[in-house]
């Protein structure tokens, strides 16, 4: 069980990422926290890891805990059995098997005699009994890093496992391992992640947003149909509140034009009267006065409204109008765009594939790469590019353009600020205030125009991507994309997957994500 209370936490700066959170996460549940990017789901998951300390509050959890990060590289220098913190009792194991008797040693071991046994099944079990535990963690590829962590859930037989985005570098094999896993484990288990397959494994959706966490009593599915019915509702309120905001403005217009009325018909009679100069100019200064308070009050009705007006706004989710009206590319459908004939690549002598890779692929096709992590992916896009050369057979490609979007966005250059770069695709000569209305479309503001792009997050690159393919006139033949929806927070995700439902163009996609290659209607294949 674990306990959060009146927990905070934020930046030196003073930015403040989230304050008096309290969260209660029964034993033996599985929940996943949402959100965002940018609103603290890691940290908070941190937090509960006693990895970091919160600013204010206090955290109790019940049991042993295990936690396996997003980031691997700050472990590079360890070895396997140092990551998985069972290298003393390796080292204490093997020393008394070899005769020591020494009680140190036996202290470290702690009566845990299968330790190596239990360690081996479990680097079995994630596919990794290739390894060993003097290895060090950086001779391993992003999804051997992750099962070795994920290996550490099976060896310590945690109360409590918190998981931040185990999914991102796994290939199919890993993740249908990590779901069966998950399916069985009894213990409580916290997780940030953006797969959809995994997040309709948990029975609680706890969202983090810049108003605190809200709960929802079930898994993906049943939170992303709340959240419809909620949208829904806000829009509701929106419409409520504008024609509320309309007849308000009505409503003033109306009683200072009859105000106005009543006090000239009032002065004409004064007039005709013959009432003394200085008493007619106390009542045109009460008049005056009484003008002033009518408007004053229509003033703060309006303002009121205009307030709630602006709050509910900011609340509605930002996909729809993110997404991206690509033109047609522009080619006959059943075009022959590339062939390849028995082709293969050589790392070191050795070919990569164990058969040579022959296929055609034509303007209109939808094609997944699939393959095990390692098992030259990427590679096959770079020779259907052209960027590498193959070691045997032939490649043709048709005159074509195409644009590959890979895991570091690496399309976009660092060195240049957010509104320089989107003018690169400024093809149509669109004045500067239509590309800036652009931007903000995209959620960058006036305040993010000069910001360099070196320090924009993967949701924040893939936006401008989005946004400069929108300005663009011509929508690219062929889009490419390597592993798209890596460290995309859900939102992000669900703009990626509209703008290409709407693209008429030919597609390439390396994923491991089952729903989005569903979603986006992927009909072809390709296994290495």
């Amino acid at each position: 069980m674990i306990f959060l209370h009146d927990i905070s936490f934020g930046f030196p700066a003073g930015h403040l990422l989230f304050n008096s959170i309290d969260v209660t996460i029964p034993s033996n549940s599985k929940s996943a926290l949402v959100g965002s990017n940018g609103t603290g789901k890691s940290t908070l998951l941190k937090i509960m890891a006693k990895e970091i300390e919160p600013q204010a509050g206090n955290i109790t959890v019940h049991g042993g805990l295990f936690y396996v990060p997003q980031m691997f590289g700050s472990f590079d220098d360890f070895t396997i059995a140092e990551c998985l913190k069972i290298d003393k009792k390796l080292d204490a194991l093997q020393k008394i098997t070899d005769g020591e008797v020494d009680e140190v040693y036996f202290e470290i071991l702690n009566d845990d005699w299968d330790i190596e046994e239990r360690s081996l099944q479990a680097l079995k079990y994630w596919k990794l009994d290739g390894l060993h535990f003097t290895q060090k963690l950086s001779s391993l590829s992003g999804g051997q890093k992750t099962k070795v962590f994920l290996a550490g859930m099976m060896i310590h037989e945690p109360d409590v496992i918190l998981l931040d985005e185990p999914t991102n570098h796994l290939d199919l094999e890993g993740r249908s391992l990590l779901y069966d896993f998950i399916g069985k484990t009894k213990s409580t288990l916290v997780m940030v992640s953006h797969d959809r397959a995994l997040l309709n494994l948990v029975d609680t959706i706890f969202e983090l947003s810049n108003q605190g966490i809200s709960t929802y009593g079930g898994n993906y599915d049943f939170y992303a149909e709340q959240k419809e019915i909620e949208n829904e509702a806000l829009q509701k309120d929106i419409h409520s509140k504008e024609r509320a905001l309309k007849k308000a403005r009505e409503k003033e217009r109306e009683t200072l034009e009859r105000k106005q009325k009543l006090d000239a018909r009032g002065k004409g009679k004064q007039e005709k009267s013959g009432v003394a100069r200085i008493m007619m100019n106390t009542m045109r200064n009460k008049a005056e006065n009484n003008s002033s308070k009518l408007k004053a009050v229509h003033a703060e009705k309006i303002e009121g409204i205009s307030g709630d007006l602006r709050e509910l706004r900011l609340s509605v989710r930002n996909a729809d109008q993110m997404k991206v009206n690509f033109n047609d590319s522009g080619l006959h459908s059943g075009k022959i765009l590339i062939s390849t004939e028995e082709i293969n690549y050589a790392y070191h002598e050795s070919n990569l594939w164990k058969e040579n890779i022959s296929l055609e692929i034509r303007s209109g096709d939808r094609i997944v790469i699939k393959g095990r992590n390692g098992s030259g992916k990427t590679t096959l896009i770079k020779l259907l590019l052209g960027n590498i050369q193959p070691s045997t057979g032939k490649i043709a490609r048709a005159d074509f353009q195409w644009i590959y979007i890979d895991q570091e966005y690496s399309l976009i250059d660092k060195k240049a600020t957010v509104y320089e770069f989107v003018q690169q695709f400024n093809d149509r000569a669109l004045p500067e205030p239509e590309v800036k209305t652009l931007l903000a479309r995209f959620l960058f503001g006036k305040d993010t125009w000069d910001k360099n792009c070196g320090v924009l997050s993967g949701g924040e690159r893939l936006r401008l991507l989005l946004c400069g393919l929108s300005i663009s006139n011509k929508a690219p033949d062929m889009i490419i994309l390597d592993e798209p929806t890596n460290n995309l927070d859900l939102q992000n995700v669900e703009i990626l997957t509209d703008s290409i439902q709407d693209y008429q163009g030919t597609l390439l996609v390396i994923s491991h994500d089952a729903v989005f290659l569903e979603e986006i209607g992927v009909s072809g294949e390709v296994v290495l």
